[in-house]
């Protein structure tokens, strides 16, 4: 019975060892991996957002991140599907995307406070020279009434 017993742990032993997938020959690194998959997800917010600025310009999101990454779409979904395969390393990739993503969004945020600080300022020199132009007018024809 212990003999059973020893075999069967060791079955169950050997099954939870066994991969889900073999590694693709072309399997993309995991960096690069990130990189892919944040420029999907900007694009998608992008296709979400404003669609007619990518059909305008006749850009297809897959294919130009295919292109700008220099992968062709077998060897992203075969290593999408490898990666998926062992959980811990996909959360990882996907962790990576989520802090580089907000990164961004925090760059994006600044560079906004910024250019709105700028139009702030620009308003406001516009409304001082209307000022200066109406005072000197104003004063002008003041003297012309003496």
């Amino acid at each position: 019975m212990r003999k059973l017993v020893f075999i069967y742990l060791m079955f169950v032993l050997a099954s939870c060892a066994e991969k889900l997938m073999e590694k693709p020959e072309n399997l993309i690194p995991e960096a690069k991996m990130v990189e892919i998959l944040n420029d999907l997800a900007i694009v998608n917010a992008a296709k979400v957002t404003n669609i007619q600025v990518l059909r305008d310009n006749d850009i297809e999101p897959m294919q130009y991140i295919f292109t700008k990454h220099g992968i062709d779409s077998l060897q992203f979904v075969e290593s999408d599907r490898y990666y998926a395969s062992i959980p811990e390393l996909h959360e990882e990739i996907y962790i990576a995307v989520e802090e580089k993503l907000e990164v961004e969004k925090e760059r994006l945020t600044a560079e906004k406070k910024i250019r709105d600080s700028l139009k702030v300022m620009e308003r406001q020199a516009a409304k001082d020279k209307t000022k200066q132009v109406k005072d000197s007018l104003q004063e002008s024809a003041g003297k012309k009434s003496q």
